[in-house]
């Protein structure tokens, strides 16, 4: 009796969301990051990062889609990532990686500021942070910021606290209407757990 239930439930679970997708409007089906649809024009798009390596290692698809579909993608990266003394290499690495996704270099600022070290036990300040991307912002006439979510896909402090900026930057002085985009963290219990 109790594997009936089950069954059925799992029956009409699979009937509902068949319902879901057959049935629901298309335009709720679409993905609305940066559409084609019948408005579309080419964005100004910021991806911020804290280290170099953080394109590639979780912005690679992002960053392909972007300039595949035409938009105008910069990369601020805030720090030049100097934590085990392999900031310049890590630099140079950025831009061969980033002349790989066809982001033009001249559109990719690294910063190298006393106050944005890379490391676990460096803390950033938000409202700098915030201050560093309102010039990007304005500089380049930025439509859409593209970022970390809370949790830093990592857990690494420093790829929080961009988010955190970022955030700050939206909340308390963008200028006017800035879409900001964030990276979904997905967890994973360690395959020993399971």
């Amino acid at each position: 009796m109790g594997w009936m239930v089950i069954i059925i439930s799992i029956f009409v679970v699979w009937v509902a969301s068949l319902c879901k997708i057959f049935l629901a409007p298309s335009s709720q089906l679409k993905s609305t990051f940066l559409n084609e649809g019948p408005a579309f024009h080419k964005r100004n798009v910021l991806l911020v990062v804290a280290h170099p390596d953080d394109e590639s290692m979780f912005f690679s698809p992002t960053i392909s889609y972007l300039t595949s579909r035409g938009h105008n993608l910069y990369l601020l990266c805030l720090s030049v990532g100097n934590a085990d003394g392999m900031g310049r290499i890590r630099k140079d690495e950025l831009y061969r990686a980033c002349a790989v996704h066809k982001v033009q270099l001249q559109q990719v600022k690294v910063m190298d500021h006393p106050d944005l070290q890379d490391g676990f036990g460096q803390v950033w300040n938000h409202d700098l942070l915030a201050k560093i991307i309102e010039e990007e912002v304005c500089r380049h006439g930025i439509d859409v910021l593209v970022t970390f979510d809370s949790y830093g896909v990592s857990g690494h402090c420093n790829h929080r606290d961009v988010h955190y900026g970022v955030r700050k930057f939206v909340h308390d002085s963008s200028p006017r209407n800035v879409e900001a985009w964030e990276l979904k963290s997905m967890r994973c219990w360690p395959s020993c757990c399971i």
